[in-house]
């Protein structure tokens, strides 16, 4: 790969957040690069084929499947620029006509999840043990799906479910006793939310720690970033441009760009990684980049 005239062509993942909207629109120019965006509305649809099979050139990756992805060597570099992040307290939730249920009650119980490996998951289990004092080791994960990285093992207390359950169903069966729903509850009067006040509970986490969960960040290719260091600077620049062209995303901020903005939240999902058998490493934020990627600034 060489200096060119012609701008580099990227098959690229990214979902359409308010941060995306207007480099997908094309209102983001560049005569460096030119994305070519697949079709995918959902970006945890594309994360299997990126780390199993280098399908993109670049784009979206959860942050624990990154973390993973570099345990296993897959081909890619993380930028440090996040592009989809927020609070997690609102994401568990039971089932209120089985009689309430509190986070300290947790231990001993089945607890529902897409996929143990998934970042919203691990970033809950995280705030669950340490700012609750749950042992997360003495509760049973329930998964529907399989890791991203094929080559990854869940930890001895996951329960995988049969294809054709589903979660949903589950809960309200009592046949598991809560789940990480994911960003909405589902629409049944019976579905409570787990944390009392998520949305102000998330607001004072994030204050006390200083910084808001994160949960997927941009990653190019490897063989890119160590050829053409002016194509990701290019990234970084475009992605800060679409970001502030969607206004002021909140204080902490759930988008930091850069290294120093990213730091503390990647030291808390490493730990929790370890925490949680995902990685064996307790990898330092400085090694997940390179000297470019660590000179970049928002």
């Amino acid at each position: 790969m060489t200096n060119s005239t012609a701008p580099l062509r990227l098959h690229t993942l990214l979902a359409d957040y308010p941060n995306t909207l207007a480099l997908k629109k094309g209102e983001i120019r560049s005569p460096l690069v030119n994305f070519d965006f697949a079709d995918i509305k959902v970006a945890n649809q594309g994360f299997k084929p990126l780390v199993r099979e280098a399908k993109f050139d670049a784009g979206e990756l959860a942050i624990v499947t990154y973390l993973q992805a570099k345990v296993y060597g897959k081909p890619y570099a993380l930028l440090p620029a996040v592009v989809m992040g927020r609070g997690q307290h609102h994401t568990i939730a039971y089932n209120a006509e089985r009689g309430t249920l509190k986070p300290s009650d947790l231990p001993g119980k089945r607890v529902g999840v897409r996929a143990y490996s998934q970042t919203t998951g691990v970033w809950l289990r995280g705030i669950l043990q340490n700012d609750y004092g749950v042992d997360i080791n003495r509760v049973t994960w329930v998964t529907f799906e399989d890791p991203h990285l094929a080559e990854y093992r869940d930890p001895p207390n996951v329960d995988r479910q049969p294809a054709g359950k589903v979660m949903l169903d589950m809960l309200l069966a009592g046949e598991i006793d809560a789940a990480i729903v994911g960003d909405k509850l589902p629409d049944d009067k019976r579905v409570k939310y787990l944390i009392p006040d998520p949305q102000v509970a998330a607001q004072e986490w994030a204050k006390k720690h200083g910084f808001s969960p994160v949960n997927h960040f941009f990653v190019v290719r490897q063989s890119i970033a160590k050829e053409r260091p002016d194509v990701v600077r290019e990234i970084f620049r475009m992605l800060a441009d679409s970001k502030k062209a969607a206004g002021a995303p909140g204080s902490p901020d759930p988008l930091p760009m850069g290294l120093d903005a990213v730091r503390h939240a990647l030291d808390f999902i490493i730990e929790s990684a370890v925490q949680q058998k995902l990685i064996e490493r307790r990898f330092s934020v400085d090694e997940l980049f390179d000297d470019t990627m660590r000179a970049l600034r928002a």
